[in-house]
Protein backbone atom coordinates (compact mmCIF):
# COMPACT_ATOMS: atom_id res chain seq x y z
CA UNK A 1 0.00 0.00 0.00
CA UNK A 2 1.32 3.64 -1.10
CA UNK A 3 0.45 6.15 1.47
CA UNK A 4 -1.63 8.59 -0.28
CA UNK A 5 -5.34 8.41 0.55
CA UNK A 6 -7.66 8.93 -2.19
CA UNK A 7 -10.47 10.56 -2.61
CA UNK A 8 -13.28 9.87 -4.24
CA UNK A 9 -15.89 12.46 -6.33
CA UNK A 10 -19.70 11.53 -6.12
CA UNK A 11 -19.64 10.15 -9.10
CA UNK A 12 -16.98 7.51 -7.86
CA UNK A 13 -18.87 7.53 -4.47
CA UNK A 14 -22.27 6.56 -7.04
CA UNK A 15 -20.25 3.65 -8.81
CA UNK A 16 -18.60 2.18 -5.64
CA UNK A 17 -22.37 2.25 -4.26
CA UNK A 18 -23.50 0.17 -7.22
CA UNK A 19 -20.30 -1.93 -7.10
CA UNK A 20 -21.37 -2.84 -3.06
CA UNK A 21 -24.85 -2.86 -3.79
CA UNK A 22 -24.14 -6.19 -5.52
CA UNK A 23 -22.27 -7.44 -3.05
CA UNK A 24 -24.63 -6.68 0.10
CA UNK A 25 -27.81 -8.57 -2.17
CA UNK A 26 -24.88 -11.46 -3.49
CA UNK A 27 -24.87 -11.74 0.69
CA UNK A 28 -28.71 -11.18 1.53
CA UNK A 29 -28.93 -14.33 -1.27
CA UNK A 30 -25.85 -16.67 0.68
CA UNK A 31 -27.90 -16.04 3.87
CA UNK A 32 -30.61 -17.20 2.59
CA UNK A 33 -29.02 -20.31 1.16
CA UNK A 34 -27.00 -20.93 4.39
CA UNK A 35 -28.12 -24.62 5.91
CA UNK A 36 -26.94 -27.84 6.95
CA UNK A 37 -25.73 -30.05 3.70
CA UNK A 38 -24.50 -26.98 1.70
CA UNK A 39 -21.17 -27.07 0.52
CA UNK A 40 -18.46 -24.27 0.89
CA UNK A 41 -17.96 -24.53 -2.81
CA UNK A 42 -21.73 -24.29 -3.85
CA UNK A 43 -22.14 -20.96 -1.90
CA UNK A 44 -18.83 -19.93 -4.23
CA UNK A 45 -20.58 -20.75 -7.26
CA UNK A 46 -23.76 -19.24 -6.33
CA UNK A 47 -21.70 -16.27 -5.41
CA UNK A 48 -19.79 -16.16 -8.74
CA UNK A 49 -23.14 -16.50 -10.89
CA UNK A 50 -24.54 -13.93 -8.91
CA UNK A 51 -21.62 -11.45 -9.47
CA UNK A 52 -21.73 -12.16 -13.06
CA UNK A 53 -25.18 -12.32 -13.75
CA UNK A 54 -24.79 -8.38 -12.10
CA UNK A 55 -22.32 -6.91 -14.68
CA UNK A 56 -19.63 -7.84 -12.28
CA UNK A 57 -16.39 -9.71 -11.63
CA UNK A 58 -15.56 -11.16 -8.25
CA UNK A 59 -12.82 -9.31 -6.82
CA UNK A 60 -11.28 -12.08 -4.71
CA UNK A 61 -10.46 -14.82 -7.39
CA UNK A 62 -6.84 -14.93 -8.50
CA UNK A 63 -5.97 -11.85 -6.27
CA UNK A 64 -2.60 -12.54 -5.35
CA UNK A 65 -3.44 -16.47 -6.22
CA UNK A 66 -7.00 -17.00 -3.98
CA UNK A 67 -8.43 -20.16 -5.61
CA UNK A 68 -12.28 -18.90 -4.98
CA UNK A 69 -14.99 -16.13 -5.24
CA UNK A 70 -15.67 -15.97 -1.52
CA UNK A 71 -13.66 -16.15 1.98
CA UNK A 72 -15.74 -18.94 3.39
CA UNK A 73 -14.14 -19.29 7.40
CA UNK A 74 -15.89 -21.89 9.67
CA UNK A 75 -16.29 -21.59 13.18
CA UNK A 76 -12.23 -21.39 14.61
CA UNK A 77 -11.00 -20.04 10.88
CA UNK A 78 -11.32 -16.47 11.09
CA UNK A 79 -10.90 -14.91 7.27
CA UNK A 80 -9.50 -16.37 4.33
CA UNK A 81 -11.22 -20.21 4.25
CA UNK A 82 -10.90 -21.48 0.87
CA UNK A 83 -14.37 -22.70 -0.77
CA UNK A 84 -14.35 -26.59 -0.66
CA UNK A 85 -16.56 -29.19 -1.66
CA UNK A 86 -15.41 -31.38 1.15
CA UNK A 87 -16.69 -28.84 3.72
CA UNK A 88 -20.20 -29.56 4.47
CA UNK A 89 -21.86 -26.77 6.59
CA UNK A 90 -23.36 -28.60 9.56
CA UNK A 91 -25.98 -27.39 12.33
CA UNK A 92 -24.35 -25.75 14.88
CA UNK A 93 -21.64 -24.01 12.48
CA UNK A 94 -20.92 -20.57 12.50
CA UNK A 95 -19.71 -19.44 8.94
CA UNK A 96 -17.83 -16.41 7.90
CA UNK A 97 -18.59 -14.86 4.17
CA UNK A 98 -16.89 -12.26 2.69
CA UNK A 99 -17.35 -11.25 -0.96
CA UNK A 100 -16.38 -9.03 -2.65
CA UNK A 101 -16.91 -7.38 -6.78
CA UNK A 102 -15.05 -5.26 -9.28
CA UNK A 103 -17.54 -3.06 -11.29
CA UNK A 104 -17.03 -0.57 -13.76
CA UNK A 105 -13.54 -0.20 -12.46
CA UNK A 106 -14.37 0.07 -8.61
CA UNK A 107 -14.28 -2.62 -5.92
CA UNK A 108 -17.43 -3.51 -3.29
CA UNK A 109 -16.58 -5.40 -0.39
CA UNK A 110 -18.35 -7.26 2.83
CA UNK A 111 -18.48 -9.51 4.81
CA UNK A 112 -21.14 -11.58 7.15
CA UNK A 113 -21.10 -14.71 9.78
CA UNK A 114 -24.16 -16.72 9.66
CA UNK A 115 -25.46 -19.23 11.88
CA UNK A 116 -26.06 -22.32 10.83
CA UNK A 117 -29.13 -23.92 12.31
CA UNK A 118 -29.70 -23.15 16.02
CA UNK A 119 -26.56 -21.85 17.90
CA UNK A 120 -25.81 -21.99 21.64
CA UNK A 121 -25.89 -18.96 23.59
CA UNK A 122 -22.26 -17.99 23.43
CA UNK A 123 -21.94 -18.46 19.73
CA UNK A 124 -25.24 -16.27 19.35
CA UNK A 125 -23.52 -13.49 21.77
CA UNK A 126 -20.02 -13.63 19.69
CA UNK A 127 -21.87 -12.78 16.36
CA UNK A 128 -24.58 -10.15 17.71
CA UNK A 129 -21.72 -8.13 20.08
CA UNK A 130 -19.14 -8.12 16.83
CA UNK A 131 -22.02 -7.11 14.41
CA UNK A 132 -23.02 -4.15 16.96
CA UNK A 133 -19.11 -3.48 17.00
CA UNK A 134 -19.01 -3.01 13.31
CA UNK A 135 -21.90 -0.42 13.86
CA UNK A 136 -19.88 1.10 16.78
CA UNK A 137 -17.15 1.56 14.33
CA UNK A 138 -19.32 2.90 11.60
CA UNK A 139 -20.69 5.79 14.07
CA UNK A 140 -17.57 7.19 14.45
CA UNK A 141 -17.33 7.64 10.55
CA UNK A 142 -17.82 11.76 10.52
CA UNK A 143 -15.91 14.41 9.09
CA UNK A 144 -12.65 15.46 11.64
CA UNK A 145 -12.79 12.23 13.40
CA UNK A 146 -9.84 9.84 13.11
CA UNK A 147 -9.39 6.28 12.24
CA UNK A 148 -8.35 5.81 15.70
CA UNK A 149 -12.47 6.77 16.58
CA UNK A 150 -13.33 3.78 14.98
CA UNK A 151 -10.29 1.43 16.34
CA UNK A 152 -11.61 2.47 19.68
CA UNK A 153 -15.25 2.34 19.26
CA UNK A 154 -15.02 -1.33 17.93
CA UNK A 155 -12.28 -2.42 20.77
CA UNK A 156 -14.16 -1.09 23.60
CA UNK A 157 -17.87 -2.26 22.63
CA UNK A 158 -15.96 -5.76 21.71
CA UNK A 159 -14.11 -6.14 25.38
CA UNK A 160 -16.75 -5.08 27.26
CA UNK A 161 -18.32 -8.04 26.60
CA UNK A 162 -15.40 -10.42 27.27
CA UNK A 163 -14.57 -10.90 23.65
CA UNK A 164 -10.87 -10.02 21.71
CA UNK A 165 -10.45 -8.36 19.03
CA UNK A 166 -7.91 -9.80 16.34
CA UNK A 167 -4.74 -7.72 15.63
CA UNK A 168 -2.88 -9.35 13.05
CA UNK A 169 -5.42 -8.25 10.51
CA UNK A 170 -7.48 -4.97 9.65
CA UNK A 171 -9.52 -3.30 7.63
CA UNK A 172 -8.79 -0.97 4.62
CA UNK A 173 -9.36 1.77 2.07
CA UNK A 174 -11.16 0.88 -1.07
CA UNK A 175 -11.98 2.18 -4.47
CA UNK A 176 -10.33 1.42 -7.81
CA UNK A 177 -8.06 -0.99 -5.59
CA UNK A 178 -9.39 -3.43 -3.70
CA UNK A 179 -6.78 -2.63 -0.79
CA UNK A 180 -6.36 0.75 -0.31
CA UNK A 181 -4.82 3.80 2.67
CA UNK A 182 -5.28 3.93 5.32
CA UNK A 183 -5.47 0.58 7.38
CA UNK A 184 -8.26 0.33 9.45
CA UNK A 185 -7.34 -2.13 12.86
CA UNK A 186 -10.53 -3.02 14.95
CA UNK A 187 -7.74 -1.99 17.89
CA UNK A 188 -6.59 1.42 19.35
CA UNK A 189 -3.05 2.10 18.53
CA UNK A 190 -1.04 4.02 20.18
CA UNK A 191 -0.38 6.79 17.07
CA UNK A 192 -1.41 9.60 15.14
CA UNK A 193 -3.98 8.04 12.55
CA UNK A 194 -5.24 9.72 9.68
CA UNK A 195 -8.00 12.55 9.96
CA UNK A 196 -11.58 11.29 8.28
CA UNK A 197 -12.52 13.99 4.86
CA UNK A 198 -15.00 13.85 2.70
CA UNK A 199 -14.70 11.32 -0.19
CA UNK A 200 -13.12 9.07 1.95
CA UNK A 201 -14.41 5.25 0.95
CA UNK A 202 -13.53 2.80 4.45
CA UNK A 203 -13.86 -1.03 4.59
CA UNK A 204 -14.44 -1.42 8.12
CA UNK A 205 -14.32 -5.00 9.51
CA UNK A 206 -14.09 -6.14 13.03
CA UNK A 207 -12.58 -10.21 13.28
CA UNK A 208 -13.68 -10.83 16.97
CA UNK A 209 -12.82 -14.09 19.15
CA UNK A 210 -14.31 -15.77 21.38
CA UNK A 211 -11.46 -16.89 23.20
CA UNK A 212 -7.78 -14.94 22.99
CA UNK A 213 -6.75 -12.78 19.87
CA UNK A 214 -4.14 -14.69 18.78
CA UNK A 215 -4.13 -16.15 15.17
CA UNK A 216 -2.08 -18.37 12.71
CA UNK A 217 -2.17 -18.84 9.19
CA UNK A 218 -3.02 -22.57 8.16
CA UNK A 219 -0.34 -24.68 6.10
CA UNK A 220 -2.96 -23.54 3.15
CA UNK A 221 -1.21 -20.25 3.07
CA UNK A 222 -4.39 -18.51 3.81
CA UNK A 223 -6.47 -19.64 6.19
CA UNK A 224 -6.57 -17.81 9.64
CA UNK A 225 -7.53 -19.41 12.51
CA UNK A 226 -7.72 -19.17 16.25
CA UNK A 227 -4.73 -20.03 17.86
CA UNK A 228 -6.98 -21.59 21.16
CA UNK A 229 -9.35 -22.85 17.93
CA UNK A 230 -12.11 -21.24 19.38
CA UNK A 231 -14.55 -19.84 17.28
CA UNK A 232 -14.50 -16.23 15.55
CA UNK A 233 -16.61 -14.09 13.98
CA UNK A 234 -16.03 -11.65 11.01
CA UNK A 235 -18.48 -8.80 9.60
CA UNK A 236 -17.50 -5.85 7.22
CA UNK A 237 -19.23 -2.88 5.51
CA UNK A 238 -17.85 -0.53 3.25
CA UNK A 239 -18.91 3.08 4.16
CA UNK A 240 -18.19 6.13 2.52
CA UNK A 241 -17.28 9.63 4.40
CA UNK A 242 -19.28 12.24 4.04
CA UNK A 243 -20.75 15.80 5.27
CA UNK A 244 -23.67 14.18 6.40
CA UNK A 245 -21.74 11.36 8.49
CA UNK A 246 -21.25 7.80 7.69
CA UNK A 247 -23.25 6.21 4.13
CA UNK A 248 -23.02 2.57 4.51
CA UNK A 249 -22.32 1.49 1.01
CA UNK A 250 -22.61 -2.04 1.13
CA UNK A 251 -26.54 -2.14 3.20
CA UNK A 252 -29.03 -3.55 1.02
CA UNK A 253 -32.84 -2.60 2.06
Amino acid sequence: MGSAILLKTPAEMEIMREANQIVGAALKMLADRVAPGVTTLQLDEWAETFARDHGSEPAFKGYHGFPGSLCVSLNEQVVHGIPSKKVVLKDGDIVSIDFGVRYKGYYGDSAVTLPVGELPGPLSKLLTVTRESLYRGIEQVRVGNRINDISKAVQQHVEAHGFSVVRQFVGHGIGVNLHEPPEIPNYSRNEQSPRLLPGMVLAIEPMVNLGKYEVKVLADGWTVVTKDRKPSAHFEHSVAVTENGPLILSEVA
